[in-house]
């Protein structure tokens, strides 16, 4: 997909462009008494610059700023104004996720699901938003941050197709991609080679794997939650039990040493 400039070279606070909108201004014409000249008129000039910044991003939202607040309230995780940017054909594609959300109900589910996993104090950090030769795709950098510090391997990028719907702009697709914890480096490469070594040596088997790949997926994560999941969840209990008795063990902890660090402050003034 092709892009323009990011948005901020496109924003209409780009200093060369508020030069122009600073530029227009309302004349108010009134004609006073004087003295000396019982009618003349007066010039009183009044900047408008605020006023039509305000207008115009009101009356025409761009789909960047669209897609800004959207992430404006995801950090607010304020769901219900999170209705008002999906449109009720969008399609979710995370692909961090076997399949894709289809439909507002499906897709606000999943963006529930996602803000109670962020917790208080997780939030969108957006890089640079771009827009594509298209004005209704944009482009989006972004990673997590939790208190303004990044969180490892959680940068990602996203692109939306927007559609107006009335006065508004809503989400009507969105593909996610998020950075994968695991680095293979040269491994990645070699896997590569020999995956597509077999392509070439059996093209019947790749035509069937392409044609059925989805397939192959439904039933291998058939096969998981039957055989896997019943071993692997109660494991997985046991170890995030444990993770919370450590935590809450070593924060007592730090709550004893500050208590007595106070105490013997106290004494020794």
């Amino acid at each position: 997909m092709a892009t323009r400039m990011p948005s901020s070279s496109l924003s209409v606070f780009h200093p060369t462009y508020m030069q122009d909108i600073s530029k227009p201004t309302m004349h108010l014409h009134m004609k006073t008494k004087d003295a000396k000249a019982p009618y003349r008129t007066q010039n009183l000039t009044k900047i408008m610059s605020s006023m039509i910044i305000n207008s115009i991003l009101a009356e025409d939202p761009t789909p960047s700023n669209t897609v800004r607040q959207f992430y404006k309230y995801m950090n607010e995780k304020n769901l219900k104004q999170l209705e008002n940017y999906i449109s009720n054909d969008c399609f979710f594609e995370d692909y961090s996720f076997p399949k894709p959300f289809n439909g507002k109900k499906e897709v606000l589910r999943f963006l529930e699901q996602l803000i109670t996993g962020m917790g208080q104090n997780i939030e969108f950090h957006v890089a640079h938003i771009y827009e594509g030769d298209d004005d209704l795709i944009v482009g989006v950098n972004w990673h997590l941050e939790w208190k303004n510090r990044q969180v490892p391997f959680t940068r990602g990028c996203s692109l939306y197709r927007l559609t107006r719907e009335g006065e508004r702009l809503m989400i009507r697709k969105g593909q996610v991609f998020v950075e994968s914890p695991i680095k293979p480096g040269d491994l990645f490469l070699k896997l590569l080679k020999i995956v597509t070594s077999l392509f070439d040596a059996f093209p019947e088997a790749a035509e069937w794997f392409f044609r059925s790949q989805y397939v192959i997926v439904q039933v291998l994560l058939k096969v998981y939650s039957m055989l896997l999941v019943p071993f692997i969840n109660p494991i997985l209990s046991f170890y995030v039990n444990i993770g919370n008795l450590i935590v809450r063990f070593v924060s007592i902890a730090l709550k004893i040493l500050e208590y007595f660090s106070r105490l013997f402050t106290t004494r020794k003034s």
